[in-house]
């Protein structure tokens, strides 16, 4: 289960980062609009990707076994990266904008959008988590690829359903702020596991 739960956190830390989807999805949430489909669509989207950056990785990784130390060095600079620009972003928190309402099929294309068009979800999902699961060998990958899956299904869900609720605190820029804060000391901590527990 540490693998599995190591996956959750990493999951959680990557998607959890505030960015154009999650802002989406939060707006989504607190206007109550279509927030099932955006759920949906936004947990799908990274089960897929999730499972083939570790599909992906792993053959390369069994053909050419030399991988796993640059699979390792990318993976700690990406995850401090990751944590710099997290802890950039808390010394400038802004506040949620609000968006137009839409309609269903807006949504739909909005979501699909954000999630298939961005960069950084191929960074993410296939790229960075891919190559993390890879590190935990053919036995562990799934272990870690399934608590990654775990972690979107989880964090899309509570953001999109949670919103309406708590729509006054996360409409202030303090709440971004420390998003970024725990996001950044996360991405640290598992870049320094990575990087010296293997």
């Amino acid at each position: 289960m540490t693998i599995w739960t190591t996956g959750l956190l990493t999951g959680l830390a990557l998607i959890v980062a505030i960015g154009s989807q999650n802002a989406f999805v939060l707006r989504q949430g607190v206007r109550r609009e279509h927030v099932g489909v955006v759920v949906v669509i936004c947990a799908l989207s990274d089960l897929v990707l999730i499972a083939a950056g570790t599909l992906g990785i792993g053959v390369l990784v069994d053909r050419l076994p030399w991988l796993i130390t640059a699979m390792r060095v990318i993976g700690v600079v990406y995850l401090l990266w990751f944590a710099f620009t997290s802890f950039r972003s808390a010394f400038r928190p802004q506040a949620l904008e609000e968006a137009a309402p839409r309609g269903r099929s807006s949504v739909v294309l909005t979501t699909l959008a954000l999630t298939w068009l961005n960069p950084h979800v191929y960074l993410d999902t296939v790229l960075s988590l891919g190559n993390l699961a890879n590190l935990n060998g053919a036995d562990g990958r799934w272990l870690f690829a399934t608590g990654a899956m775990c972690a979107s299904l989880l964090w899309f869900t509570a953001l999109g359903f949670g919103a309406h609720s708590l729509s006054r605190v996360l409409r202030t820029p303090r709440t971004w702020q420390i998003v970024d804060v725990v996001v950044g000391v996360l991405m640290v901590l598992i870049a320094a596991k990575l990087a010296f527990g293997g």
